[in-house]
């Protein structure tokens, strides 16, 4: 009998596995990330406690705090798996020391996501820190609570939340982790995309920044996207970040606080260090979106996808697990995708100005991209019909994936490179 390996992957709250012939599997990539043992929640606030005592490019959080009447935190939305019970208190802690009396607001970054609903603040943040601070939900289309601050370098218009600008401090929560065009996700994008609107979004993730070759997962140097979302802090006057590095539980295991460059580019320096892997190229490449919550919508899992594209061989077979509990996850997104062949829908894309970027365009040309390099089957409990409007294969088990994969690839014995976790990984 000849020997097999047993492979895992992140699905929803819980996990998929199959059993596959040794002799097919080139390689499974992971991050050291998930090697990182567990953290409660006592030495996770630890962490960020040990952070803000020693902050990077800044002064220390409760001195900027002194004096400082109207505080705002922009925080994640519930679209990211940010350990916000571990970063917030001690943050609160820290403000509360140089302003005792300050009012203190969560503004949650939602960007041009559905607004956060109560239940999944609850979730997320705690029915105590939920009655300790006020707590709005930013709508980048709410025009009355946006305020223009000038050009982007792109050129577009910077407009960003009212109570952001109308703070007298403005500070940030986030995590670091690979970003598939942004180079690192963390830090400045709690403003953009977080608290922009949409025409700024728009703007920043046109076709023709899409498109750069320095916009790929690890890159931040020459990254016109990074370029923009920089400017847009600065511009928004964010003075202080507390960023985590997560384990594959969610779970901080690294912290880094301070200047909304310095310690970000720290923490992607760290972060580098874990998640980086060497290619393996194969016919077939398994990979998730890192189960909930990044893995609610077929939006979302594009992200893990560009993963699987640095790995498969033109023409193979991508095998993406995302349970999709939400659906596409992008009106936009599904509305182009569906209306259209992949190489005439990528050419219309590329046709389009920074100025005329219609929602979803980015994740849209992301996709095409990948589906230029292979066929997607997707694993999921979306209805098939949609998974087939968006020029995928559906299935709902890896052994029916897999068969799937053998057939389209005309043999059984095809090689396989797992990517458990296609969004905690650089695959260079």
């Amino acid at each position: 009998m000849q020997p097999t390996t047993t492979l895992r992957f992140p699905y929803g709250k819980g996990h998929r596995e199959i059993t596959l012939p040794q002799a097919r599997v080139q390689a499974v990539l992971t991050s050291a990330l998930h090697a990182a043992g567990r953290r409660d929640l006592a030495a996770q606030q630890a962490l960020v406690r040990a952070a803000l005592a020693s902050p990077i490019g800044s002064a220390p959080l409760h001195e900027l705090a002194q004096g400082k009447k109207n505080i705002v935190i922009i925080a994640s939305d519930h679209t990211r798996p940010v350990p916000s019970r571990a970063i917030l208190p001690p943050m609160l802690e820290e403000i509360r020391r140089g302003s005792p009396d300050a009012d203190i607001t969560l503004l949650i970054a939602t960007g041009c996501h559905r607004g956060t609903t109560r239940d999944e603040l609850a979730a997320k943040l705690g029915e105590d820190l939920m009655r300790e601070v006020r707590i709005c939900v930013h709508d980048c289309d709410d025009t009355e609570m946006l305020v223009d601050l000038g050009k982007l370098p792109s050129g577009g218009p910077l407009t960003v939340n009212r109570l952001a600008i109308e703070a007298d401090l403005l500070v940030s929560e986030g995590f670091i982790e690979p970003h598939f065009f942004a180079g690192f996700s963390g830090g400045r994008k709690s403003v953009l995309p977080g608290i922009a609107a949409r025409a700024s979004v728009m703007a920043n993730h046109c076709a023709e920044f899409i498109d750069s070759p320095r916009a790929r997962t690890g890159l931040l140097v020459d990254n016109p996207i990074h370029r923009d979302m920089v400017w847009a802090a600065r511009q928004a006057k964010l003075a202080f970040i507390v960023n985590v590095v997560i384990n594959a539980e969610k779970e901080a295991i690294y912290a880094v606080a301070g200047d909304v460059e310095a310690a970000h580019e720290a923490g992607c320096a760290y972060l580098s260090g874990l998640c980086q892997v060497p290619a393996a190229p194969a016919d077939i490449v398994i990979t998730s979106n890192g189960g909930y919550p990044l893995d609610q919508n077929i939006y979302q899992a594009v992200k893990g996808m560009t993963a699987a594209e640095a790995c498969v061989r033109e023409g193979g077979v991508i095998i993406m697990l995302a349970a999709s509990s939400d659906g596409h996850g992008g009106k936009g997104f599904f509305a182009q995708l569906s209306q259209g062949e992949p190489d005439a829908l990528m050419q219309q894309i590329l046709a389009r100005s920074r100025s005329e970027t219609i929602p979803d365009q980015w994740q849209v040309q992301i996709f095409l991209r990948v589906l230029k390099r292979a066929r997607v089957i997707y694993v999921s409990d979306a209805p098939d019909e949609m998974v087939r409007a968006l020029h995928m294969t559906p299935a709902h088990s890896l052994e029916e994936a897999i068969s799937i994969a053998d057939r389209l690839l005309g043999t059984p014995n095809a090689t396989v490179t797992a990517i458990p976790d296609g969004v905690a990984v650089m695959v260079v």
